[in-house]
C-alpha cells in the first residue's frame, strides 16, 4: 500500500520471501503526518521477518519518527520480527529517542474500586481533621500563655488597639445585628401564634418567645452574624499582613503577634459579644411584642405582665453566660486562620471562608453542649 501526496511516496509494501518488505521514502514530517499516518494503517498484519527500509528517507522530524516507531510496533503486533535497515546515524539517534520516549508512556494501572476511594477519602477527610484540631488547640495554648503573661505585666496591654476593636466589632455591629434580631422576634411571634391559635393559647406566644430568644435564638443568631462579620474581618486582616511579610517585621524587630495582634481581637470580642447579646435580646422581645400588639391585640403592658410570669432571671442569664466562649471561639478561629494564610492572595480568600465555616460549626456544637449542662444541672 502507498501514500503519495502529489507524485511523492511516502510508504511502500510489499510481500518478499519469508516476510514483508517495508519501505520508507520522502520527507516524513508533521506536514505529511495525516497522510502517511493513513497509510500505515491499511498495512496488513504478516507474521515472520519484516525488513523496514529507511535509506529512501529525505527528511525527518520527531512527528516522522513516531509514525515509523507505531508503523514498528504495528508489524510486531502481528506476530512479526521487525528489522530496520539504511537509517542515517542521526535519524537513528532521533529514533532511539523516541523509541525510549514511547516505552515510558504505559497506560496507568487501574485505580482502586471507588467504595476503596470513598473510604480513603474519609479517612483521609480524619486525619486532616484531626491535624487541624491539634494545631488549633497548641494556638489557644499559646494565646492562654500570651494572656496569662500580660495579666502579669498589664502595662503591655494595648488600650487603642483594645478599644477600636472594640468598635468595630462591637458598635459599629449594632446595625445589622438589631434589624436581624428585630426581624427573628416578628417572625417567632407570627408563626408562633399562628400555631398556637389552634389551641386557644396566643397568650403563651409571650413565654415562646422569651424564653426561645433569651435562652438560646439571641445569643445564637448573634453569635453567628459576628462570626461572619467580624471573624472573617480578623482572618483577612492578619492574613493580608502576613502575606506583607508586616508579621514576619514585628518578629524581627522584638513584637509578639500574639500579643499585638490576636489579644487585643480576642478581648475586644469578649467585651462586645455580651452587650451585643443583650442588644439583640431587646431587639428581639421589642418585634416580638410590636408583632403580637398588631396581630393579637396583645397591649405591651400585657405583653410585659406575661413575659415577666413566664421569664425567670436565670433564663436571661443562661443565654448570656454562653456569650463569653462564643466570643473567645470565634476571635481565636479567626485569628488562627489568619496566621495559616501563605502563598498567595487565594490563600486569604480559602483561610476567610475556613474561619467561618468552622466558627459558626464550633458555635453550633459548643451551644449544644451548653444546652446539655444546663439540662443536667437543672437550669
Amino acid at each position: 500500500m502507498n501514500a503519495e501526496i502529489g507524485k511523492t511516496t511516502f510508504w511502500q509494501t510489499a510481500r518478499r520471501e519469508g516476510g514483508l518488505g517495508c519501505a520508507c521514502t520522502g520527507a516524513w514530517i508533521i506536514a505529511n503526518a495525516a497522510a502517511i499516518d493513513a497509510a500505515i494503517a491499511g498495512t496488513e498484519s504478516v507474521s515472520g521477518h519484516a525488513i523496514l527500509d529507511l535509506g529512501g528517507l529525505s527528511r525527518l522530524d520527531t512527528a516522522g519518527a513516531h509514525l515509523i516507531v507505531k508503523a514498528e510496533r504495528r508489524l510486531a503486533a502481528g506476530g512479526a520480527t521487525v528489522e530496520r535497515i539504511g537509517a542515517r546515524p542521526e535519524y537513528e539517534t532521533l529514533l532511539e529517542l523516541v523509541t525510549c520516549d514511547a516505552a515510558r508512556l504505559v497506560p496507568p494501572p487501574p485505580g482502586p474500586p471507588w467504595i476503596i476511594r470513598f473510604l480513603g477519602g474519609i479517612g483521609q477527610s480524619t486525619v486532616n481533621a484531626g491535624h487541624e484540631a491539634r494545631d488549633l488547640i497548641g494556638f489557644i495554648g499559646l494565646v492562654i500563655v500570651t494572656l496569662a503573661r500580660l495579666i502579669v505585666k498589664p502595662w503591655r496591654l494595648r488600650l487603642t488597639s483594645l478599644v477600636f476593636n472594640i468598635e468595630q466589632v462591637g458598635f459599629n455591629a449594632m446595625p445589622i445585628i438589631g434589624l436581624l434580631s428585630f426581624l427573628i422576634g416578628v417572625v417567632m411571634a407570627y408563626q408562633g401564634a399562628d400555631q398556637l391559635a389552634r389551641f386557644g393559647a396566643q397568650i403563651y406566644v409571650v413565654n415562646l418567645l422569651g424564653i426561645s430568644v433569651l435562652r438560646e435564638l439571641g445569643v445564637l443568631m448573634t453569635s453567628i452574624i459576628v462570626a461572619g462579620r467580624s471573624g472573617s474581618a480578623f482572618t483577612a486582616q492578619i492574613g493580608s499582613m502576613k502575606l506583607r511579610e508586616e508579621i514576619d517585621a514585628m518578629r524581627t524587630i522584638g513584637l509578639d503577634p500574639v500579643e499585638v495582634l490576636v489579644l487585643p481581637r480576642v478581648l475586644a470580642l469578649i467585651v462586645a459579644l455580651p452587650l451585643l447579646t443583650f442588644f439583640a435580646d431587646i431587639m428581639g422581645l421589642l418585634g416580638g411584642a410590636l408583632m403580637a400588639w398588631s396581630s393579637l391585640d396583645l397591649p405591651p403592658r400585657l405583653f410585659l405582665t406575661q413575659l415577666q410570669q413566664a421569664v425567670e432571671l436565670h433564663t436571661f442569664f443562661v443565654g448570656l453566660i454562653k456569650a463569653p466562649v462564643f466570643a473567645m471561639t470565634i476571635a481565636i478561629v479567626g485569628c488562627y486562620m489568619g496566621m495559616k494564610v501563605s502563598g498567595s492572595a487565594e490563600s486569604v480568600g480559602k483561610m476567610t471562608t475556613a474561619s467561618v465555616v468552622l466558627s459558626i460549626f464550633l458555635v453550633i456544637v459548643i451551644d449544644a453542649f451548653f444546652s446539655v449542662f444546663f439540662s443536667m444541672v437543672g437550669l
